[in-house]
């Protein structure tokens, strides 16, 4: 675990750094310098776009991963990373096409409810573009094993950009038109500067001599499709649809409850950069054994600390929102669900590389595009009864079920699952520590009873963990720091 913990402690600095600022922009400078309207407008573009983005990339991402440590010759890789470079124009060039002659249908539906959706088809498609080449990049520097400059183009750059577009919106130096505009330019930018990177990492020889078992990898792209596509829907459809059946300053609200529950996913997101990797190594040389090391450490880890995030949300959650415009204070339930199913998904630690890199993946894309369907109907029957309450709940639902279903298939299929004794001491003392602390009100102002009680519980947690000696990676990370 010693390059997970090194590299994943640096993209946890850099993606915190990335939801600070994001913390600022959604908290304090959408709500206040865009209207309710032009800010839902954004939750929908940034989310439609990110629902076509798996489609856009064609699987290349995880493909990458998974196959390009099973290649030695270096004729093979440039011949394999040539495929990975152009398999995504089958699908973008078609998509194109599309949207160029169905413009108006495309528009019509996403405008029923929401007549200013309509105007910007052509931002959605050109952002989801962006984000699949991206990830294509990213994918290309993760193989190198270097993973730090992507998850900071990925998670800081273009939220510094966004930063500075909404100052010059607020001191009215640009109109809200021209920062949509510029927020697609950023997504392109993004991806150019990313390219760039990558090849400086790995510079392609393009050899169109593909690999012999490019039948095998494109199949497992499409599928991969399927898989990522059915996870995407599961996380970003519910702002979709609101979209579709209230008014759309509703996504914007639902924007903020759902970024503050996101917080919990951080540590995930930056172990999983280089976990991925990792287990895919582990799975091509058949290290059985290695594999549920990193399974079990990889769930422990992630749990104790999107354990300790989500119990700081829900003790401070009340202070925090006398912080924010009045309209967006009511998401109490949505960052409740919604970060107890985050919390789940952490607990499952490298679960998804595990069932991705393996022979029984396509088993798992077909239930995941089942759970999807499943997440669209549930949005379907519960947003138009009870709102952004029912946005979550169906979320909620679907990701529970997804990640039981995938908890159970690995332990068959592997004989491995990713829960210790030491997972219940974690949950018992987030308990004993939580719990307690909730009915505690404090009378000062709310940065300072959010400091209060962060620092407590954080004493508490982190001391018992030490005192106990609950998990051996933590601390070696915590005598590293404090040099104990």
């Amino acid at each position: 675990m010693g390059i997970v913990l090194k590299q994943s402690f640096r993209n946890t600095f850099i993606t915190y750094l990335g939801f600070g600022i994001g913390a600022i922009n959604i908290l304090f400078l959408y709500t206040n310098f865009l209207t309710d309207e032009y800010f839902g407008l954004v939750g929908v573009l940034l989310s439609t776009a990110t629902i076509l983005m798996p489609l856009m990339a064609f699987g290349v991402p995880n493909t990458l991963v998974k196959y390009f440590s099973s290649f030695i010759d270096t004729k093979d890789k440039d011949g394999f990373l040539t495929l990975m470079l152009l398999l995504p124009l089958a699908i973008i060039i078609p998509c194109t096409l599309l949207t160029y002659i169905g413009f108006e249908m495309i528009g019509d539906f996403l405008s029923k409810k929401n007549t200013i959706v309509k105007g910007y088809v052509w931002y959605i498609f050109l952002i989801g573009l962006a984000m699949a080449y991206f990830e294509v990049f990213y994918a290309w520097s993760k193989v190198q094993m270097k993973s730090v400059f992507g998850n900071f183009m990925k998670e800081v750059f273009a939220r510094i950009c966004v930063t500075v577009l909404l100052c010059l919106v607020y001191f009215k130096i640009i109109s809200v038109d021209v920062f949509l505009m510029a927020l697609v330019c950023v997504y392109l930018l993004r991806t150019i500067i990313m390219k760039l990177y990558a090849y400086t990492l790995k510079f392609p020889k393009l050899n169109f001599t593909f690999p012999k078992n490019t039948s095998e990898i494109i199949k497992y792209s499409a599928f991969i499709i399927l898989g990522a596509s059915a996870s995407v829907i599961v996380l970003e459809i519910d702002r979709f649809m609101i979209n579709q059946y209230i008014a759309i300053e509703n996504v914007a609200y639902y924007s903020v409850a759902i970024f503050i529950a996101t917080v919990i996913v951080v540590p995930s997101r930056a172990m999983h950069q280089i976990t991925y990797p990792l287990t895919a190594e582990l799975m091509n040389k058949k290290d059985g054994i290695g594999l549920k090391e990193l399974y079990q450490k990889s769930s422990l880890t992630l749990f104790i600390v999107s354990g300790l995030l989500f119990v700081l949300i829900i003790l401070n959650l009340s202070d925090l929102y006398t912080l924010v415009p009045q309209a967006y204070r009511g998401g109490f339930f949505v960052v409740f669900l919604i970060g107890l199913a985050k919390v789940y998904d952490a607990l499952l630690g490298n679960n998804n590389s595990i069932l991705y890199n393996s022979d029984h993946y396509k088993t798992v894309l077909f239930l995941g595009v089942f759970l999807a369907i499943s997440t669209i109907v549930l949005n379907l029957w519960l947003i138009p009864q009870y709102g952004l309450n029912g946005a979550a709940m169906a979320t909620f639902f679907a990701i529970v079920i997804f990640n039981t279903t995938k908890l159970f298939y690995v332990q068959k299929k592997f004989k491995a699952q990713p829960f210790t004794w030491e997972t219940m001491q974690v949950l018992g003392l987030l308990l004993l520590i939580g719990i307690p602390i909730y009915f505690l009100q404090l009378p000062f102002h709310a940065l300072i009873n959010i400091a209060l009680k962060s620092i407590v519980v954080v004493l508490l947690f982190v001391g018992a963990l030490y005192r106990f000696r609950i998990s051996k990676d933590i601390i070696g990370a915590l005598e590293k720091i404090f040099k104990f």
